[in-house]
C-alpha cells in the first residue's frame, strides 16, 4: 500500500507580529500569516509580482521560538503540513479555512544581534548557517 503524503515547504515574510495564546490544557499556540511572492511575465511580456498569503499555526515550543524571535517582516522558511478547518459562522453559514501547521521554522533573515534577544533565535542550530533563498532548490 502506497503511504500518503502532506506536505508544505514555503519560504516568505510575515506579514504581521505572530499571535501567541494558551489552549485551555495550557499548550501554547502561535499563529502567524506568511506572504511568499513570485514573479511571472504575463502574456504580453509585462513582469508580474504575484504573492500568496498562508496562514501559520505552530504549536508548543515551536510556538513559543516563533512568538519570541519572528516579528512583521521576518523572512522565515516554514515546514508542516496543511490542515482545514470547518465551523458555522453567526449565520449558520459553513466556513472553511486552510492553514500550514509548521513542524519547523528555520530564520532567513542575516543576523541582527541586537534585534535579537540574548540567546540567538534559530531553531534546529542554525545560527551560523547563512540560506540564499533564491538558491533552494523548490
Amino acid at each position: 500500500m502506497a503511504k500518503d503524503l502532506n506536505k508544505v515547504m514555503l519560504t516568505g515574510r510575515l506579514g504581521a507580529d505572530p499571535e501567541m495564546r494558551y489552549t485551555p490544557n495550557g499548550s501554547p499556540v502561535t499563529s502567524f500569516n506568511v506572504a511568499s511572492s513570485r514573479k511571472r511575465s504575463s502574456q504580453d511580456g509585462e513582469a508580474r509580482e504575484e504573492t500568496e498569503w498562508f496562514k501559520v499555526v505552530a504549536w508548543n515550543k515551536l510556538a513559543e521560538i516563533c512568538s519570541n524571535y519572528l516579528t512583521k517582516g521576518s523572512k522565515v522558511y516554514i515546514e508542516g503540513r496543511l490542515q482545514t478547518r470547518s465551523w458555522e459562522d453567526q449565520n449558520g453559514q459553513k466556513r472553511y479555512s486552510t492553514e500550514v501547521i509548521a513542524n519547523d521554522m528555520i530564520m532567513l533573515d542575516s543576523r541582527r544581534s541586537s534585534d535579537r534577544p540574548e540567546g540567538g533565535g534559530q531553531s534546529r542550530g542554525v545560527e551560523d548557517m547563512d540560506v540564499d533563498v533564491d538558491d533552494m532548490p523548490f
